[in-house]
């Protein structure tokens, strides 16, 4: 008999086993029997929750892409103004839980996965959509018809430098990620960036 409320719990925890376990190992080469051991439970139990490693996966994604909905709607939150709000979005991308290494781990092999998984593209693409509808929102009253461009080129540009940052093996980092996505911004303001 399954115990009452036990199923959020175990789900939880074979999430963020799996984001533990692809950070320490840095790949997807991982296997459900892995995850679930770090998670403190068997693998069938891991199975029956999600199905395989690629829906734990998704699930894990979900969760560090909900992280990160939670830090940019608190930043939103703050943020009085167009300018304000935009450069609450690009701050809140290069936030320091972004850059655990487990989570750039994550995000790393997401990107990979991508390319060959349906449901992690779609996921991938939700993110995408939302950056780029946050950004646009907020440059339209600044930037006019121009905004759609300069939100593709922002948004590119903050997923650029987050996988850079991401990759650097030292602390060493010339100016904060956030300072450059923001000059981008301020050229995109003036009208200077074709």
């Amino acid at each position: 008999m399954p115990k009452l409320g036990m199923e959020p719990i175990r789900r939880a925890a074979l999430v963020k086993a799996t984001i533990d376990e692809i950070g320490a190992t840095g790949t997807l080469d991982v296997t459900v029997s892995q995850i679930a051991k770090r998670a403190g439970m068997s693998t069938a139990l891991a199975h029956h929750y999600f199905g395989g490693k690629t829906q734990i996966f998704l699930a894990a994604m979900r969760h560090i892409l909900a992280v990160y909905a939670d830090e940019v709607h608190a930043a939103l939150a703050t943020a009085d103004g167009p300018l304000a709000r935009l450069e609450a979005v690009v701050r809140a991308g290069f936030a320091s839980s972004n850059f655990r290494p487990e989570v750039v781990g994550a995000w790393l092999n997401f990107y990979v996965l991508a390319q060959s998984s349906l449901d992690a593209q779609r996921l991938l693409d939700i993110y995408q959509r939302r950056l780029h509808s946050n950004l646009v929102h907020d440059l339209r009253p600044l930037v006019g018809d121009r905004a759609d461009q300069a939100a593709a080129r922002i948004a590119g540009l903050i997923d650029g430098l987050y996988l850079r940052r991401g990759l650097q093996q030292s602390a060493h980092f010339d100016l904060p990620a956030a300072d450059h996505v923001l000059a981008l911004l301020r050229a995109e303001l003036k009208g200077t960036t074709t």
